[in-house]
């Protein structure tokens, strides 16, 4: 079974999963969405994603299977118990190609004037380390030297929702925050996720990460196993986000 069939499989166990279908060059992706109503249906929803596809010679268990079991388990919980407002799950395509499935959607949403609470992009979330590296130097004194937290990185005009989410997210898993202005474009580096298209729509929008190759050695290798995961930290995780994100 491919990837794609087993994630649509996945999804389509907690409801009725559209297929949103885009082009790039002669390839044809598909994102899978499944819409789950919340607890009021008049708030503007939250989307939630994770790319299923993986970068070529690896197994990819964190870069991103995590993000992806994540997105279901989070689905499992919240078909049980809804949260606050209506959350759009969101399993992308070809995001390891430059971000075309978020890309298509986060442009179809602005051209169909889809309002939106928050996009979340959950992108490698399994990773823990002794050590850890920023895209400035300077971020060690903020941040810390040890690779042993969460990561919410997110646009300016979604900064405001940072402290709330970060609190909340605190109370399971280490958490840090990093608000970007212009879109990150001077920090290249928080842009390698399907966030960022919806930054370039003007959609408020964060990525919830474990920083990625600024951690872990395995990144796009082969070595990236469930073995190299700390499973304790992701567990925690997870719990975090549905606790941050049922109430907002």
């Amino acid at each position: 079974m491919s990837v794609r069939s087993y994630v649509g499989q996945r999804l389509a166990e907690l409801g009725e999963v559209e297929e949103h279908r885009f082009f790039s060059g002669t390839d044809e992706g598909i994102n899978f969405i499944l819409k789950l109503p919340g607890r009021n249906y008049m708030r503007r929803p939250l989307l939630i994603g994770a790319h299923y596809d993986g970068p070529l010679h690896s197994v990819g268990a964190d870069d991103n299977a995590s993000g992806m079991a994540a997105l279901l388990e989070l689905g499992r919980r919240w078909k049980q118990k809804p949260p606050r407002r209506p959350v759009w799950l969101v399993a992308f395509d070809q995001e390891e190609w430059g971000m075309l499935g978020s890309e298509a959607l986060a442009r179809k949403l602005n051209a169909d004037k889809q309002r939106l609470k928050l996009m979340v992009s959950l992108e490698m979330l399994a990773f823990t380390s002794e050590t850890q590296r920023y895209p400035h130097p300077a971020m060690s004194r903020i941040y810390g030297n040890r690779g042993d937290f969460i990561a919410l990185v997110a646009n300016a005009r979604a900064g405001l929702m940072l402290p709330g989410l970060a609190h909340r997210m605190g109370q399971h898993v280490r958490t840090k925050v990093l608000p970007v202005p212009r879109a990150g474009r001077d920090v290249p580096d928080v842009r390698l996720s399907d966030h960022s298209p919806f930054w370039d729509h003007g959609y408020n929008a964060l990525m919830v990460t474990d920083t990625s190759f600024m951690r872990n050695p395995n990144y796009h290798q082969m070595s990236d196993t469930t073995d190299s995961l700390d499973l304790r930290f992701y567990s925690s995780v997870i719990d975090g986000l549905e606790e941050s994100l049922s109430t907002l």
